[in-house]
Parts: structure tokens; C-alpha cells; sequence
């Protein structure tokens, strides 16, 4: 889908090189630099701002993008940091703004780091590395009630109560270190024939531990606002959700700008009452067939986007 998220971004950047000003794209989920890249190549004047937390895709992504020189600006962190990403840039605002969310390609096929249930690999899942509780962390040492809670909720498993039960039982006689025992146990414990229908059957309860261990949908309910706040007036934010639970706070945080907080039957709209953004996707963009044919792992992807249309309003 990179062209057509390409195409949503680039009235953002148009609008900044018509008002006199040089172009700034912020990839808040910066990954190899793919995005960021093809920005670089379809508007020569733009400069990037590229944040992520996981050092290693900074490094890889610095190292691919070294031809931009000075128009490449990164910063080791969480996406709802763009406010001093973009300062230590020396920008204010972004014309263009992309939030790729969840895991990313690098990130799955990345051994040594746990993310994927469909090999034996150490149970670690931080995308930053430099710190921070591990999987198994969370698989060793929380409670049952509190593993329950989490798979039901960040995974929205339907037997989070048999596979927090069955962890805690397996951990007794021998804690988990890698994701090899943590899938067969799950599998034992979520019946057959829901994994005919449901898919893996560890797939629900790897994104459970994935959202717990880095704290995405907490750090996603700030950086939307954020975004939004350092979003320049003509500008375009755009959302890449792979799930249910990101796509329900990008739709919440966007409707929350996109509508008018006048009061009910009051005569006129006041400035400060008056939509901050406009919705420029229907609804949620979907990849097509043949995009899913190209990568597989688009086809949950629901895209949003918008284009903000007048200054944030006071937070005073």
C-alpha cells in the first residue's frame, strides 16, 4: 500500500513547498526506512524525521538512508515523543505524518527477538532492547488473574482464562526462556477446533504479550493528540492499524478532532468550537487483493487519514 499512502501524505508536503516553507515528513514508526525513503525520492526538497524505538532498525535505516545527508533527522524513542523528535530536527511542525503501527517485518524476522510464534526463539518481544520487562517477564511472573486479563484484553481471547491457567501450571516446573514451550502450551490448552476457524491458536495471546512488553496502546493514546497538535495547518496525518484494538483509538482520537464541540442548539459555530481536521479516507482504506498477494502480511492493514484544515484548539 506504500503508493497509496504515499499519495494521502503528499498534499501535506505540496501545501508546505506553496507556502514558501521547506517540506517536513515525520515517519513515526521509521523501521528499515522504506516510507521514508520513497519520500525522500518523490519530493527532493523534503527532509525526514524518522523515530523508533529499536536501535538496530535506527542504525539500518541510517545506514540506508545516508544518501539524504542532511535531510535525514532520527530519533531513538516512542512515537508520542514527536513534539521534541521534531525540535531536535530544529522543526516545530510536520506537513506529512505516517504512523505504521505494530510490529514490523524487520521485527518478526528477527530471531533473537521472540515477536513471532512460528519459530523457537528467546521469549523477549521489546522493540527497544536498551531496557524495559521482557515476555518472559510477564509470562513468569504475573499472576494468573493479571495474565487473564491481559490476553483477554490485548488479544481479545476468547479462552484467556484456560491458557493464563495453563502457564501459570507449566511455570511451576520449568519458567518459560523461549517461545517453543509458551506456543505448545498454549496449544494444549485452546481447543482444537477453534484453531480451525481462528487461526494459530498462539496468534491472539503473542499480541497480548507484544502490547504488554512495550505498552503500544498507552503510548498510542498520547502520540495521536501529539501528532495531531505538531500536524501544520494544510498538513496530513496518516494511520497504518493492523488490529481491531489500534484502529478503535486511531478512529476515537481523529473523530475527537474531526468533529464540532459546539454545544447542542447553540445558534452559531464559534472558532473555537469548530472541526480541527478533515477525514480524507472513507472510512478505513483496505490493501487490495494484489497488494496482499505482494505482502501477505497487509491484509489486516486499515488505513486513516486526515488533513488538518485550521490551528489545534487551546488545551488551557
Amino acid at each position: 500500500m506504500r503508493d497509496r499512502v504515499l499519495d494521502l501524505m503528499s498534499p501535506g508536503l505540496d501545501a508546505a513547498r506553496r507556502a514558501g516553507r521547506t517540506p517536513v515528513y515525520l515517519d513515526g514508526t521509521l523501521g528499515m526506512g522504506g516510507h521514508a525513503e520513497a519520500i525522500l525520492q518523490r519530493h527532493p526538497d523534503a527532509v525526514v524525521v524518522g523515530i523508533d524505538r529499536d536501535t538496530e532498525a535506527l542504525r539500518l535505516a541510517t545506514e540506508r538512508l545516508a544518501w539524504a545527508g542532511e535531510r535525514l533527522h532520527t530519533w531513538h524513542g516512542t512515537y508520542d515523543e514527536v513534539g521534541d523528535a521534531l525540535a531536535a530536527g530544529g522543526f516545530h511542525e510536520a506537513d506529512a505524518m505516517l504512523y505504521d503501527l505494530g510490529v514490523s517485518s524487520y521485527q518478526l524476522d528477527e530471531r533473537g527477538r521472540g515477536f513471532a510464534y512460528s519459530y523457537d526463539a528467546p521469549l523477549d518481544m521489546r522493540m527497544d532492547t536498551t531496557g524495559g520487562i521482557t515476555a518472559a517477564d510477564v509470562v513468569n511472573d504475573y499472576d494468573e488473574e493479571r495474565l487473564r486479563r491481559i490476553i483477554r484484553t490485548w488479544g481479545e481471547e476468547k479462552f484467556a482464562g484456560r491458557i493464563a491457567s495453563a502457564i501459570v501450571k507449566a511455570r511451576t516446573e520449568s519458567p518459560f526462556t523461549s517461545t517453543g514451550p509458551l506456543v505448545e502450551v498454549i496449544r494444549g490448552a485452546v481447543p482444537v477446533a477453534a484453531g480451525k476457524t481462528g487461526g494459530h491458536p498462539a496468534k491472539r495471546t503473542f499480541q497480548a504479550l507484544r502490547i504488554e512488553v512495550n505498552e503500544e496502546l498507552d503510548v498510542l493514546e498520547d502520540a495521536l493528540p501529539a501528532a495531531l497538535q505538531h500536524l501544520a495547518v494544510g498538513g496530513r496525518l496518516v494511520v497504518m492499524s493492523y488490529h481491531s484494538l489500534e484502529d478503535r483509538i486511531t478512529k476515537r482520537a481523529v473523530m475527537a478532532e474531526a468533529t464540532s464541540t459546539a454545544p447542542p442548539g447553540f445558534p452559531i459555530e464559534l472558532e473555537e468550537h469548530a472541526p480541527v481536521v478533515k477525514v480524507v479516507t472513507r472510512g478505513v482504506d483496505k490493501p487490495t487483493e494484489k497488494e496482499i498477494e505482494q505482502n501477505p502480511r497487509a491484509s489486516s492493514a486499515k488505513v486513516r487519514a486526515v488533513e488538518k484544515i485550521r490551528a489545534s484548539r487551546s488545551k488551557a
